[in-house]
């Protein structure tokens, strides 16, 4: 297909409503958002990347197959594909029965800890401890943390994502922070 810079700066509106009415040009939606896509998932499954390649095509795939119906709530175009590469990678691990676990770096951490008012320093061996107790979280909980502290969604966005009101992402968000703030509480 024939990119030109006039394509490249229509807005998500225009190129979703291009890709409705031919489907060739659901591509500049797929080039747009590829990248971003595959690293969730990416990190979703700990780095395995023929796999992480493979639910990502299969999100675009079903995305593209079902572009019909998506309607424009106020919410980014990326949410709608989140969501469906959240249940890509959450039909796989049921099929593959696997436990998830998040990858976590230090400024990431620090984020959760002041959030979960925890503290701010952690010797290397409180941070190992604290990272331990979050992979031992249901995975929705896991998934809510990654969301919001490691791609930086907005509550509107895991909102969306979820199906869920903006306020109920909060308000999930921060009883899964008590949660782990309450368990930091008892271990010490």
């Amino acid at each position: 297909m024939n990119r030109n810079k006039n394509t490249e700066k229509l807005t998500d509106s225009e190129l979703i409503a291009l890709a409705k009415k031919k489907s060739r040009h659901f591509g500049l939606l797929y080039d747009r958002y590829f990248e971003q896509i595959f690293r969730f998932v990416f990190k979703r499954l700990g780095g395995k990347e023929h796999i992480s390649g493979d639910l990502t095509q299969q999100t675009f795939i079903k995305a593209m197959a079902n572009l019909h119906k998506y309607e424009d709530r106020g919410f980014p175009f990326s949410s709608w594909l989140y969501r469906i590469a959240q249940n890509e990678v959450s039909m796989y691990f049921r099929s593959q029965k696997k436990v998830f676990t998040v990858e976590i770096n230090e400024n990431e951490l620090s984020s959760i800890t002041s959030e979960a008012q925890i503290g701010n320093y952690m010797s290397t061996d409180e941070q190992e401890q604290l990272i331990a107790m979050m992979n031992d979280l249901e995975q929705e909980h896991l998934d809510i943390i990654e969301l919001r502290f490691f791609q930086e969604m907005s509550f509107k966005e895991i909102a969306e994502i979820y199906s869920i009101s903006e306020a109920n992402a909060k308000m999930r968000t921060y009883r899964i922070l008590e949660k782990i703030a309450k368990k930091w509480k008892e271990k010490q």
